[in-house]
């Protein structure tokens, strides 16, 4: 019988999901849908799009049984009662998770048992605002699906084997040892453009590549040899670019002044760098860089040039830890889809070498670069939810648990 896999990235108020086909003897992955159910607990909404991008129509018995999603185990059973009702004669025999945070244990993905749901509980601390959701996400499906292997991948993990010196923060060496340390996340992402990498760039693929993974939650990555030598975000997705709501790098004394002087309290402090700041609250407008382009606002300029200037720093600084630049490459929403952006960063970037072809930037490359830049420069679609998929594989092919 045709088998299929599920991925499922959990927030807050949403499940995101894929489900793949699974061809020719477990070595092929074809995605058949992808879609998401957003509002959970307010006003829920179910989309799902085929594989050619097109909206699939929701039944009407699905309609009413989204109304009353109150919790994710309510959109779960949605979920799993619609997947099962458009497999045809496929199978689901497994779900992989993204999962935001894998610590220090953690640098491949794993299959999930009760020894193992302990550990990703530890990890909630230091991602507070996903984690959570992520672990329930697995209890969830382990009462509702018991049967289904479930696995989980990290954000962090392709950061893991980083040199030491580039995960240490300059604080006594206790805090290290009990895991205050630079974790890097968009890693699922990251690992995805390295993999496809060769295809692309060929044997420079190997060299000194800087990947720009901007979105509403934005990094960037300095690989060399195809791994992670140095990332933007350290401890907390908070780090590094200014994004759509977050902050970014930002002096901790700023932290201490809100608290100490204007009285804010921890949860405030978390709300206002999470949720009110980057993009959103330079501008105060919008976390929407597609919104702020269209804006003629000076303060929706502000905060374009904002997140220009500080992407063009840190290409610098990861081209320093690099030790030179032989190709950037543009991924994730704003990266694939913005020529504007892709072009600024590149112009801010001259004096690295790199030229921007502009009649090929505006059709989305893939190269973007002129024939004559030193540097070349690329957008290149992300796959997160593949390379969950194919770890997914093959992790329960070769789980003794599902022998």
């Amino acid at each position: 019988m045709p088998s299929a896999i599920l991925v499922i990235n959990v927030g807050s108020s949403s499940i995101k999901f894929a489900v793949f086909s699974v061809m020719e003897n477990n070595v092929s992955l074809r995605m058949i849908y992808r879609g998401k159910i957003a509002g959970i607990g307010h006003q829920p909404h179910f989309t799902v799009h085929d594989c050619t991008g097109e909206t699939v129509g929701i039944e009407k018995q699905f309609l009413v049984n989204t109304n009353k999603i109150r919790n994710h185990a309510d959109a779960f059973s949605v979920l799993f009662g619609w997947i099962n009702d458009h497999l045809g004669e496929s199978q689901l025999t497994a779900v992989g998770h993204r999962v935001v945070h894998g610590g220090e244990k953690y640098s491949t993905p794993v299959f999930v048992t009760k020894e193992i749901l302990p550990n990703l509980k530890e990890f909630i601390p230091l991602a507070p605002l996903h984690q959570p959701y992520q672990v329930a996400a697995i209890e969830t499906l382990a009462q509702q699906q018991p049967k289904i292997p479930q696995v989980a991948c990290f954000d962090t993990a392709f950061h893991r084997n980083q040199p030491f010196i580039a995960q240490q923060f300059a604080l006594p060496r206790e805090f290290s040892q009990q895991g205050i340390l630079k974790y890097g996340f968009h890693g699922l992402s990251y690992e995805y453009i390295a993999d496809v990498l060769p295809d692309y760039l060929g044997d420079a693929a190997d060299g000194r590549v800087i990947v720009a993974h901007l979105g509403h939650g934005a990094s960037m990555c300095a690989m060399k040899a195809r791994r992670s030598v140095a990332t933007t975000m350290t401890f907390s997705p908070l780090d590094g670019l200014p994004m759509g709501t977050r902050c970014g790098a930002i002096d901790p004394a700023v932290v201490l002044y809100l608290m100490k002087e204007k009285g804010m309290d921890i949860d405030a402090v978390s709300d206002l760098l999470n949720y009110k700041s980057g993009l959103l609250g330079i501008s105060g407008i919008s976390g929407d860089m597609r919104e702020l382009l269209g804006n003629d606002s000076p303060q929706a300029a502000e905060a374009v040039d904002l997140f220009v200037y500080c992407a063009g720093r840190e290409l610098g600084s990861l081209a320093a830890a690099l030790g030179g630049l032989d190709a950037l490459v543009f991924t994730a929403g704003i990266g694939e889809h913005s020529a504007v952006i892709r072009e600024r960063i590149c112009r801010e970037a001259a004096w690295l070498g790199i030229r921007v072809n502009d009649a090929v930037n505006a059709t989305e490359g893939p190269r973007i670069s002129a024939v004559d830049s030193s540097v070349s420069a690329w957008m290149i679609p992300t796959n997160e939810e593949l390379i969950i998929a194919e770890h997914t594989v093959r992790v329960v092919s070769n789980s003794p648990y599902c022998a």
